[in-house]
């Protein structure tokens, strides 16, 4: 195939040739045309009329020839022209594509330094506000009473162990709900929590960790107030609500710790019914729910709601989670110790039978005839009546007291991999079930309170029982 210079220097000798053909066919022509005038018209023959038609015919075509050749060059040069031109635009392509380039990158680093300014700016708004609400909280100081630190201490540690136990729990609850919900937005591709929210949840929890309730509380009020306004802004969406609730549960945590439940009851009530909504009524976060308003209640002294709420949330965890799980046993613990503190010993006897059975058969299997645990074998003991009507403790229930003993002593040892013979006996306190340990008291006054049918005796029995119920509600919890 030949090249385009090629064609180019072809066609210019095509053009050379034909402008010397038409140069000749010219000449023939004139010449023709001077011998045909010098002759009469009647002399010229048809011969050189001919000719001179032939000769017009061929002019014609030579030019008709050199017309299109000139139009093959002028059309070559343009295709020259226009090559040139694209080669132009394409450099001016890469060279704007490379500017696009950069301008990206300009773009996106300027993006991140604006993010972390903004970031910067909450902060500094949120320090700026809780200084200001820090100098104003100094008058609500002074009018408030001062408390001894040893009264209040007595008086809330009760509440202030069963809400939150410990701090890392504390921390752990308090976050993941957050957590859990921005998770959830982002995967739903929904409305996604504020850095404003996340930064009073920060603030919250670090102030709650310091023991600075008064603090946290009117912190937590705020970011409540922000997730309710994002909540209608959202269309209610499932994460933000998920986050109301947390909010809630959060804020009614903070107030039981400054003892004000029948504030936080309400608060409590309010995070349950969003979390069935949500999550529907047998969901393991609705127990976890119900224990918390279970304990609030119980500091009220309304046990009957208590039982309510802690057999809600045993049947919940017995069914999602199965008989074997810690919350089951947790949450027969505390339902256990609200039975103590009505009095009710049978049915506190039956719960903590259940739960010594389980937990033996799960360590040491189940065993038949003698080797059966001392426990199993008082199920008809219990409590009698007296005389006067009144439930006293039988010597059943000392009996248990002293297989719990017994018992925990062998996991104890079980799970240390030591045998019974190389340790001495000793009282091992498991965290969160401190009313399982509280059982191990003296047998003798176990035994005299049990034989004794007077009424200052069963007074007495009353007494040890609400001690033995406030030592097991420290560790109730769930």
């Amino acid at each position: 195939m030949l090249s385009t210079e090629e064609i180019l220097c072809s066609t210019q000798q095509v053009i050379a040739g034909l402008e010397a053909l038409r140069g000749e066919n010219c000449s023939l022509l004139e010449s023709l045309q001077e011998a045909m005038e010098s002759r009469p018209v009647s002399e010229s023959g048809s011969v050189e009329q001919e000719k001179s038609s032939i000769i017009s015919q061929s002019l014609d075509r030579i030019e008709l020839g050199l017309s299109e050749a000139q139009v093959m060059i002028a059309l070559s040069a343009h295709l020259g022209s226009l090559e040139a031109e694209k080669q132009k635009l394409r450099a001016q392509v890469r060279r704007l594509c490379q500017e696009n380039q950069w301008l990206r990158d300009e773009l996106a680093a300027a993006q991140q330094r604006l993010q972390d300014r903004e970031q910067d700016v909450v902060i500094l708004e949120e320090q700026n506000k809780h200084l200001q609400f820090m100098a104003s909280m100094r008058k609500y100081d002074q009018e408030e009473p001062q408390l001894d630190d040893k009264d209040t201490t007595s008086s809330n540690k009760e509440s202030l162990d069963d809400l939150f136990p410990a701090e890392d729990e504390e921390q752990s609850q308090m976050s993941q709900s957050h957590h859990s919900s921005a998770a959830a937005a982002a995967q739903q591709g929904g409305y996604e929590i504020p850095a404003r929210l996340r930064t009073l949840h920060n603030l919250v929890i670090q102030y709650a960790s310091q023991g600075r309730y008064e603090v946290a509380v009117p912190l937590c009020k705020q970011a409540l107030e922000d997730l309710e306004k994002s909540s209608v802004h959202a269309c209610s969406s499932k994460p933000v609500i998920s986050a109301v609730a947390a909010t809630l549960n959060n804020l009614a945590v903070l107030y039981g710790k400054r003892g004000k439940y029948k504030e936080a009851e309400p608060l409590c009530k309010r995070a349950l019914e969003i979390r069935e909504k949500v999550l529907g009524t047998d969901h393991p976060d609705v127990a976890k729910q119900l224990n918390n308003l279970a304990l609030l209640c119980q500091n009220q002294g309304k046990y009957q709601e208590v039982e309510q709420y802690y057999e809600r949330a045993l049947h919940i965890y017995q069914s999602k989670l199965g008989p074997d799980d810690a919350n089951v046993n947790k949450t027969k613990n505390n339902l256990a110790s609200c039975y103590l503190k009505q009095g009710k010993y049978r049915q506190a006897e039956a719960l903590y039978k259940e739960i010594l059975t389980r937990a033996h058969d799960k360590e040491f299997g189940s065993v038949e005839g003698d080797g059966r645990p001392s426990w199993v074998g008082t199920e008809d003991g219990g409590s009698r009546p007296d005389g006067l009507g009144n439930m006293k403790r039988s010597g059943s229930f000392t009996k248990l007291r002293e297989s719990i003993r017994r018992s925990s002593e062998k996991l104890v040892r079980k799970l240390k991999g030591v045998g019974i013979e190389e340790m001495t006996p000793r009282n091992v306190g498991m965290k969160r079930a401190n009313s399982l340990n509280v059982l191990n008291v003296g047998a003798r006054e176990s035994q005299e309170a049990a034989q004794s049918s007077h009424l200052t005796d069963i007074r007495g029995l009353s007494s040890s029982t609400q001690s033995l119920t406030r030592r097991g509600s420290l560790g109730g919890t769930s």
